[in-house]
């Protein structure tokens, strides 16, 4: 496709440094398999899944043909006082996937979203209990939960709260961040073992601080995906969730990153063998083709709510989303989720995911200023030492040399991720990993 022109006055871009874009513009106008096209007739291969959400690759046509089908069908219908036969399925088919007794879902539209519901249930649920001072949330440092004011509270990226916090939550505190740079800088496909007890300041300071008994959930991603891909350490999660069972507290996994494949299993829950309470998702369920997201809840919860002596035409949880389980949506969830099914890609990605490891360790040690690299399930990091004065400045300079010599791979901070769909092969892990060592050795 020839070079267009287009008007850039309008549109304001999300998480992106809009004066910036403005000089050097980055403009896709199609998309196929592991590829885009940009405006300029260039092909730049898809190195983070369009931000982790095309896990099947782009233009899939049983996807597509699915929406059409849909949009003949059903375009829209009200979510409230009615539903529609794709959204029973689709919640039947997510249901099915999600561990132990995750049976309930409420959908929404965005990851931000599913926070925020997960969050708004957790309170519900105490106070349907008889507990209604449970009223404190713990997030951890780094944590990324969208950018909902309730997703921002319990979230600990300092970028995402510092413009922000006069309107968080009140009643809120974060547990220390799960990443050890000295003894672990270098993790390639295993989980760190921490010679200490990275929970002994929940146990030790923040529950007694708040008391136990006013808590009334902790919220965390199993893998730590926007900050950079941080993994857990050893047994963490198991440990997170026997405090959880001790106290009556709520355990609320965000897997909007880590949901359905990218860890080679059909949730992080099943990786690490933990069920939380509740489980966020969005992102790959539609492989990013309709916005949709929700959330997962244990049978427990849902009972408990409908445990009420309120007349049966009164609403047992006030809330809900114009678009939630909206059909177009769901049909693009079912259609996808047969795909990832049929094509058996959660276990390709777990097959892959120790290819793009070895091609980032081996890549990456030694150029310079790399001081950590990190890699699990589909998904590898590096992490690089900041400019002074300038944090991000190497990592973003970084990403957009990438990008012109066809790679896109995201930055976040000074943290350079690759997180490829599901279908890549060892040629792109090549192409993507190559090309990003090569300018990080011309930001040196």
């Amino acid at each position: 496709m020839a070079f267009k022109e287009f008007n850039m006055d309008n549109q304001w871009l999300p998480f992106t440094p809009n004066r910036a874009f403005l000089k050097d513009p980055r403009v896709f106008v199609g998309a196929d398999g592991m590829e885009f096209k940009t405006h300029d007739g260039r092909t730049v291969i898809d190195g983070i899944s369009s931000l982790w959400c095309v896990g099947a690759g782009h233009n899939r046509k049983p996807i597509n043909e699915a929406i059409k089908k849909q949009l003949d069908t059903l375009d829209y219908a009200t979510a409230f006082q009615v539903s529609n036969d794709q959204a029973f399925e689709a919640a039947t088919r997510i249901a099915a996937l999600a561990p132990g007794d995750l049976n309930k879902v409420l959908f929404c539209n965005s990851g931000s979203e599913a926070a925020d519901t997960s969050l708004k249930v957790a309170l519900a649920y105490h106070r349907a209990r008889g507990e209604g001072h449970r009223n404190v949330f713990i997030g951890r440092e780094k944590g990324y939960h969208g950018v909902g004011f309730g997703g921002m509270s319990v979230g600990g990226i300092p970028g995402n709260r510092k413009a922000f916090g006069s309107a968080f939550l009140p009643r809120v505190d974060h547990m220390r961040f799960i990443h050890d740079p000295v003894n672990h800088a270098y993790i390639q496909n295993e989980e760190p073992v921490w010679a200490e007890d990275p929970l002994l300041e929940l146990e030790q300071r923040i529950l007694p601080l708040h008391d136990p008994s006013n808590v009334a959930a902790i919220i965390v991603e199993p893998v730590s995906g926007s900050a950079g891909w941080y993994l857990p350490p050893k047994g963490y999660l198991k440990r997170l969730r026997e405090i959880c069972d001790k106290h009556g507290i709520l355990l609320i996994f965000d897997e909007v990153i880590t949901g359905f494949g990218r860890m080679g299993t059909n949730f992080a829950s099943d990786y690490y063998g933990v069920v939380p309470d509740m489980l966020n998702f969005a992102k790959c369920v539609t492989n990013g083709l309709i916005p949709m997201g929700g959330v997962i809840c244990r049978d427990k919860l849902y009972d408990q709510m409908m445990k009420t002596d309120a007349p049966e035409h009164v609403v047992e949880f006030f809330h809900g989303y114009t678009y939630s389980g909206h059909p177009v949506a769901c049909a693009a969830a079912i259609a996808t989720l047969d795909l990832f099914k049929n094509e058996q890609l959660f276990s390709r990605a777990g097959e892959m995911g120790p290819v793009l490891g070895n091609a980032f360790h081996s890549a990456f040690r030694g150029l310079p200023n790399v001081i950590g690299i990190r890699s699990l399930g589909l998904a590898a990091a590096v992490e690089l030492a900041p400019i002074a004065g300038s944090p991000g400045k190497r990592a973003y300079d970084i990403f957009v040399e990438c990008f012109h010599n066809g790679a896109l791979v995201r930055p976040a901070g000074d943290v350079v991720v690759i997180a490829p769909p599901y279908i890549v092969e060892k040629s792109h892990i090549d192409t993507l990993v190559n090309t990003l060592a090569d300018a990080i050795r011309h930001a040196a």
